[in-house]
């Protein structure tokens, strides 16, 4: 099998060079295939390869690359402290220089062009060496358009204007490398969460070493104030830890002895000691950043178009420039003007803000998905959300609690008394309501005392002496057989069964002493969810369940669904699922886990709890991390406003350049002009897509 090798790389600002880059890492003799990730700027190749050939491959643009595991995540440089805007503001002084001589003394003095030439030749030296290269190769990207476009200005004598073109170009690059920087800070700052070291208890000495160093089973202290540094289970101590880096949530979550805990969370006020259970590279921050990173790699449905309009168009650009160079020029004879005004057509025709109209929003979209906790594994999911019509959610779990309460508590005599009992009896049972019944005497502060002789009756129930009392726990059916159950009595269970409860009875000492009814409780904001989702336009809200029929329309007759599916094995939610896509495009709500084969089938399959279940990360093509339902509508507005930025990039993008090329018409199209549509053209598509940032949870 051949080595897969990722690097992560420097100064790729533009979505033209990374392509024209990947090119030419595929046309190494021992690469088999290189891909290029234009959004997280990483590179990953199949086959063999040094870094030396991967350095000269990018050298056209200063390209640098490293192996992931080497770099560090040091905080961009800012815009004056790089090599190329400082050559540029000096190109910029020269160009001042050369209009105060145009004006002291003669636009054409040997004086005022040379002060233009030195200009161009300081800010556009690296753009000839690359456009002369590209020329070479037949390869024509927007510096090889840029490169004839002023040295064509120069040999027509527009000096002048070709100095301003070579600034106002370096500009423009500096600008998309500082928006494509911001667009990427969402991942950066994801990079940044988890500490690089941390404090560990190894053969009873305390050791500060790198979480690399770190291995599963070491002992990690954490002070109050201080980030958790690996995932784990608390061994020792209590604290309120802030988990909003990982799931988003704004309140800290309570820990103790037992509890899971994430690297790159926030220990509040208490002392921990956590035993970690996974390695650094396998830790769930490290899984989000590698999944959001391969989720700015998969193309969406639009950038794929884009891209493959963008192979089309730039030829025809090409061709379109040499027709206003030549043909009105053997027309009117005006050589000088013709051929002006096709160099701003290359200019102006330079495909930058449409390739970049497309990634930068979806690379923003996606980083700031994540830091709300809603992880969204590539744009085509994005998309596809945004198109959503109706939603399948799972019932236990997703739209309930998941964890059964005791909802009815009717006892006759000494209510305390008679709950202590069947406490006492429960705490040696392992049926999943025993825990309901626990947790709900604890909550009243009683008193279990200790049971003895306890016997399970399969199918029936429990029983156990307790205090010299013989207790029986169990179903209506069995209790029935026991002891005598007033009609009025059995009535009001069996509606309360029909309600969605299941019955747990009691008799003591062979007497019926009364019963509990126990359920799964609604998530406490799935009402308003739902209600959001409709009034998003979402036509179809159907629970799916393998819940029986009558359990299930209990909770739906509280819910504003559409429709309600009972009884369902996993293979007949699948096939629930394929009924719905016949009319709508569908998305699955579900805990990623039974709900597997539904969520892989849906359009858009969505799990619940992604930081603490593994296979929610995996099967899901969208995990909401905090297992917050809230966070559902918020990600269908994201992707939907995405959708229409994208269009809007798109539009503006083409607009602004036929609009510019109009203007050959009457002969009104400059170098100026030209340049400045493609910076603004780039600029409105860029800041237009950094909108995306603010749009928060509600």
């Amino acid at each position: 099998m051949a080595n897969r090798t990722e690097y992560r790389l420097n100064n790729l600002s533009c979505a033209n060079c990374a392509q024209k880059f990947e090119k030419n890492i595929n046309a190494l003799p021992n690469v088999e295939q290189a891909k290029v990730n234009f959004g997280a700027s990483k590179l990953l190749v199949v086959g063999t390869i040094t870094e030396d050939e991967i350095d000269a491959a990018g050298s056209f643009d200063g390209i640098k690359v490293q192996r992931t595991e080497q770099v560090t995540q040091d905080s961009p440089k800012k815009l004056y402290e790089k090599r190329e805007n400082i050559v540029a503001l000096i190109s910029l002084v020269f160009v001042i220089l050369g209009y105060i001589s145009s004006y002291v003394t003669d636009e054409n003095s040997w004086f005022t062009v040379s002060l233009f030439v030195l200009a161009i030749l300081i800010g556009g030296t690296e753009i000839f060496i690359t456009g002369f290269k590209n020329i070479l190769h037949v390869d024509f990207d927007m510096k090889t358009l840029m490169t004839i476009a002023i040295i064509g200005a120069a040999i027509i004598g527009e000096w002048k204007e070709a100095a301003v073109v070579v600034f106002l170009f370096a500009v423009s690059e500096a600008l998309e490398e500082y928006s494509m920087d911001k667009a990427r800070q969402s991942i950066r700052s994801l990079m940044d969460i988890a500490p690089a070291t941390a404090t560990i208890r190894r053969n009873e000495e305390l050791l500060k070493i790198h979480t690399n160093q770190i291995k599963i089973g070491d002992t990690l202290l954490v002070k109050p104030g201080e980030k958790i540094a690996m995932d784990g289970v608390v061994l020792k101590g209590e604290s309120a830890v802030n988990q909003a880096a990982i799931t988003g949530e704004s309140m800290p979550v309570s820990k103790k002895r037992g509890s899971e805990v994430f690297a790159g969370t926030l220990n509040d006020l208490g002392s921990l000691e956590i035993n970690v259970t996974k390695r650094v590279e396998d830790t769930t921050i490290a899984k989000i950043i590698h999944l959001v990173e391969e989720a700015q790699a998969e193309k969406a449905p639009s950038q794929k178009f884009v891209d493959r309009f963008a192979k089309v168009y730039t030829p025809i650009i090409m061709l379109l420039a040499l027709a206003v160079a030549v043909i009105p020029g053997l027309i009117t004879g005006d050589w000088l003007e013709w051929v002006y005004q096709g160099l701003a057509v290359l200019v102006v025709g330079c495909p930058c803000a449409l390739i970049i109209s497309t990634p930068v929003a979806i690379v923003t979209a996606i980083g700031n998905a994540a830091k709300q906790g809603v992880l969204i594994k590539g744009g085509i999911y994005l998309e596809q959300l945004a198109k959503v019509e109706a939603i399948a959610f799972d019932k236990t779990g997703t739209l309930t609690k998941g964890v059964p309460h005791v909802t009815v508590s009717q006892m006759q005599g000494n209510e305390g008394e008679i709950l202590a009992f069947v406490a006492a009896v429960e705490q040696y049972s392992q049926h999943p309501l025993a825990n309901a019944i626990l947790q709900y005497a604890q909550n009243l502060h009683i008193k279990i005392p200790v049971s003895k002789n306890f016997i399970s009756v399969t199918g029936k129930g429990i029983e156990a002496n307790v205090e010299n009392h013989h207790v029986q726990v169990g179903s209506m059916e069995w209790i029935v057989e026991q002891s005598h159950i007033e009609e009025k009595e059995q009535e009001a269970m069996l509606k309360l069964q029909k309600q969605g409860n299941s019955v747990i009875v009691v008799a003591v000492d062979g007497e019926f002493s009364g019963y509990l009814g126990i359920a799964d409780q609604l998530r406490e904001d799935t009402v308003s969810v739902l209600t959001k989702l409709k009034k998003l336009g979402i036509k179809n809200l159907t629970m799916l369940t393998g819940d029986a029929k009558f359990t299930a329309e209990s909770i739906a007759n509280e819910l504003p669904l559409t429709d309600v599916k009972a009884d369902l094995m996993p293979e007949h939610k699948l096939e629930e699922i394929k009924k719905m896509q016949k009319n709508h495009l569908v998305a699955m709500v579900g805990d990623g886990v039974n709900d597997a084969p539904a969520l892989a089938t849906a359009s858009v399959g969505i799990a619940m709890g992604g930081a603490g279940t593994d296979t929610a990360l995996e099967t899901a093509d969208i995990a909401l991390m905090a297992d917050d339902l809230e966070k559902l509508p918020y990600a269908i507005s994201l992707s939907r406003k995405t959708l229409v930025i994208i269009k809007q990039n798109i539009i503006f993008a083409l607009s602004l350049k036929v609009i510019a090329l109009l203007l050959v018409i009457p002969g009104w199209l400059t170098l100026w002009i030209a340049i400045f549509a493609d910076i603004g053209a780039t600029l409105i598509v860029v800041f237009n897509s950094l909108r995306l940032l603010k749009i928060q949870k509600r």
